[in-house]
């Protein structure tokens, strides 16, 4: 069984409710090395979502995908309203018209995704961004052979490990770049949301 657009908008209303709980640890890791709005900009971009996903959800997953990407551009600020939303945006175009999802839609939405934060960040694995939590959920999902559930699962795992190897990183990219060594030791708030939200969305996997 695929995953449908109520699934995907189950899942969307699972990580707002991640996002709402998680807001003031986003802030007080990006207060170390940001601008410390990045769980403000989070809460405030999944809090209008979650009015638009009531007043029409939208009737298949792909056009859900893309009502994220327009509604977090235009609402959530900093760099993370742009990356998130390109990210939402590709994936949106990679699963096309669907009806149903299956674990390689999945894994080709993550990936389009993550070659969508690339080209609008210009970050590499390694320069202390959301793309370090990311790449390794892209290489996981493609290498399970099963269930959506366990794609999204697995991504959520690699991003969980892939969002915890930024500590000890300098950070390359971003507001957090121009700290230089001082930015080594602090979670990166971007991998961190990231890997929020795939658990979110694994979760929600697992209950439907």
């Amino acid at each position: 069984m695929g995953c449908t657009a109520a699934d995907v908008v189950a899942a969307l209303r699972a990580a707002a409710a991640v996002v709402q709980e998680h807001r003031d640890e986003l802030v007080r890791l990006d207060q170390a090395i940001g601008d410390a709005d990045h769980g403000e900009n989070m809460k405030r971009g999944f809090t209008a979502l979650l009015s638009r996903l009531d007043a029409e959800p939208p009737g298949t997953p792909g056009k859900v995908l893309k009502l994220v990407a327009t509604t977090l551009i235009s609402t959530v600020g900093g760099a993370a309203g742009p990356l998130y939303g390109t990210a939402f945006l590709r994936a949106s175009a990679a699963v096309g018209d669907a009806a149903e999802l299956e674990p390689a839609a999945v894994a080709r939405a993550l990936q389009a995704a993550l070659d969508g934060v690339v080209a609008r960040g210009k970050a590499a694995v390694g320069d202390k961004t959301m793309v370090d939590a990311l790449t390794p959920a892209v290489a996981a999902a493609e290498g399970v052979d099963g269930s959506v559930a366990a794609a999204l699962s697995a991504a959520a795992d690699a991003a969980e490990e892939g969002a915890a190897s930024t500590v000890p990183m300098v950070a390359r990219k971003g507001r957090a770049s121009y700290l230089g060594e001082r930015s080594a030791g602090h979670l990166d708030p971007g991998a961190r949301s990231t890997a929020l939200l795939l658990r979110a969305f694994a979760d929600a996997a697992a209950r439907a």
